[in-house]
């Protein structure tokens, strides 16, 4: 588990189903729910998304790092493990200097939904996860989130922004 500035998220390689798998079972989360993977760098969109806008990426470059995701059309290389089968990824770059490092790092990128169980409060600091997350093999503390809600998430498509769940980024702020 690692800071970001919205949550505490759960994370593990995107690429890999069988560390997926396991943040479905730690949550107890339901397999139809589709997770977010986080980057650290714009590059990394291309090897997720097989469609990179001009609007995805002035929204990239106005909100990124920060507490907005994007879904867009998948790769084929993006399991359906990560998308619950959907032919889009939800994609965000997190404006935390642990997980930008931690993703960095890893070389790869993170799938990361929020570190509770699922229905649960959403962890803002470390001790929200050992609370409730017993098989979570490494925690990073770090102290207090400074957003402390989930980001806001759209769908963009040929042009078009849709709001798909409000969070910290507003719609007057997108507009």
């Amino acid at each position: 588990s690692f800071p970001t500035e919205t949550v505490y998220g759960l994370g593990a390689d995107a690429f890999n189903p069988e560390a997926v798998a396991r943040i479905f079972q730690e949550k107890e989360r339901p397999s139809f729910d589709p997770l977010i993977v986080h980057i650290s760098d714009i590059a990394q969109l291309y090897k997720l998304s097989r469609s990179v806008s001009s609007v995805v990426l002035r929204l990239a470059e106005h909100f990124w790092p920060g507490p907005l995701t994007m879904v867009l059309p998948k790769q084929p290389e993006v399991h359906d493990i990560v998308t619950s089968g959907l032919d889009t990824v939800a994609v965000r770059m997190p404006n935390h200097p642990i997980a930008l490092q931690l993703i960095a790092l890893s070389g790869t990128v993170i799938a990361a939904p929020s570190a509770n169980k699922f229905g649960q409060l959403s962890p803002t600091h470390h001790r929200h996860v050992t609370k409730q997350l017993k098989g979570v093999d490494y925690v990073i503390q770090g102290g207090y989130t400074s957003v402390g809600i989930e980001s806001s998430v759209v769908s963009v498509e040929e042009g078009r922004i849709q709001i798909l769940r409000p969070g910290a980024v507003t719609a007057a702020d997108i507009r």
